[in-house]
């Protein structure tokens, strides 16, 4: 057994493949005899003492992560402020790693969490506390600064195209006599990369979708308005995907939800294609459906991409291999080197690089007419949804996920007041 304990934790919204690289940490951390704990609820746990002891699971529910959705040890939305301003739950996450000879931390999460990463890093250089920081990559958002792309977004993407193509299919079948116009939420706050996978499910303009809003492009009722009716002219239906985070010219979120901010600070949104499909049946009198898939469009594993699902457990074993190497303050990221055929490799990069960057679409990935995507587009996006990574079903139909038995440490510390 190498001296020292590395502990594990998941950030943020989870994703279908989030576990993916939890089974990869674990996994490839056990072969090089490194005792791996889990926070329990993410960075909570770890400030809780509440810490998991991997070790009490077989090898066989390890090896069933990886085709589970859901974040196995639980995750959180808490927001670490700067080391000033919250310095006595930095001092108090040192602590906790103190106490259980904690000298790896993974931190498997979005931009709030590599910046959460290298806060803990520089922290522990100050105490002077040998520890290697290591922020694991993990967002439907693929927003991430670095890296090509990020786990978690391919099956997502495929989630998103699978869907608006099968819908589409059920609109055009109905739009004689029923639903003319169909609306579709996708996430995505500022990028709208989700909604741009949409566009996959169609090869020319007349094919769902045949409007997409983003969040790049400031939204204009009359002339989306227009555009719908132009569309339901020519096809005799549409299909429209708009992005969560579609804003007003004036900066105005079209779907603000007056719900005020969330732990991360963000607008809570809600409702755009419900707002949208209101505004197109009292403006243009058509019949509309809408739907909002939300946590369905992260946690469908049974729809995961094999090529996100490989780059979510590479991305977990490097961040092992680079944490045992002493690469302090890194993140590994997936760098794309060739298009035809797809072809990736993981490297590590600098979390200041990484930390609290947002990655948006290159305004070549945008039709000129704000509606569609580019042939750049879907030469980006499409190696990103191929393959299937079906996971096991049993005789009642249903995917044979695991549950793990999550025991829990015995704690050394005083309960955390904070």
């Amino acid at each position: 057994m190498v001296a020292g304990t590395l502990l594990y934790a998941q950030s943020g919204g989870v994703t279908a493949v989030i576990n993916a690289s939890a089974s990869a940490v674990i996994t490839e951390a056990r072969a090089r005899k490194v005792k791996v704990l889990a926070a329990r609820n993410g960075i909570l746990g770890a400030l809780r003492e509440d810490l998991i002891d991997t070790s009490k699971e077989s090898a066989a529910a390890i090896r069933a992560l990886a085709h589970t959705p859901g974040g196995a040890f639980g995750s959180c939305r808490y927001k670490l402020k700067s080391l000033e301003v919250d310095s006595a739950k930095y001092e108090r996450l040192l602590e906790v790693f103190k106490a259980h000879d904690v000298r790896w931390f993974l931190y498997n999460g979005g931009n709030d969490s590599a910046d959460t990463a290298l806060k803990v890093s520089q922290l522990a250089k100050a105490y002077d506390y040998p520890l290697t920081c290591i922020g694991v990559p993990k967002t439907v958002d693929n927003d991430l600064a670095v890296t090509d792309t990020c786990p978690g977004f391919g099956s997502a993407a495929k989630y998103t195209a699978v869907s608006v193509r099968e819908a589409a299919l059920d609109v055009a079948a109905m739009a004689e006599t029923s639903t003319k116009v169909f609306v579709y939420e996708a996430m995505g706050r500022h990028a709208g990369w989700l909604a741009a996978a949409a566009g996959l499910a169609g090869k020319n303009p007349d094919e769902a979708p045949q409007i997409i809003l983003f969040p790049e492009r400031a939204y204009d009722e009359a002339a989306f308005l227009a555009q719908v009716k132009k569309v339901v002219a020519k096809v005799g239906w549409c299909v429209v995907v708009a992005s969560e985070g579609i804003q007003y010219a004036d900066g105005r979120f079209v779907a603000d939800a007056g719900g005020g901010k969330d732990s991360f600070g963000h607008t809570q949104l809600g409702g755009v294609a419900s707002y949208l499909a209101g505004r197109v049946k009292n403006e243009l009198g058509m019949k509309v459906h809408w739907t909002l898939p939300d946590y369905l469009q992260r946690s469908a594993r049974h729809l995961a991409s094999k090529s996100d699902w490989e780059q979510a457990q590479a991305a977990g074993k490097a961040a092992v291999q680079f944490a045992l190497k002493g690469q302090n303050a890194v993140m590994p990221v997936i760098v794309r080197t060739s298009n035809a055929p797809y072809k990736w490799r993981i490297e590590a990069a600098p979390l200041s690089k990484v930390a609290n960057h947002e990655k948006k679409m290159p305004n070549s990935f945008l039709r000129k007419d704000g509606y569609g995507i580019t042939a750049a587009a879907r030469t980006y996006l499409e190696p990103l949804i191929r393959g299937e990574a079906y996971p096991p079903y049993g005789r009642d139909g249903l995917p044979n996920y695991v549950t793990l038995k999550n025991v829990a440490v015995k704690k050394k510390l005083a309960d955390w007041e904070g």
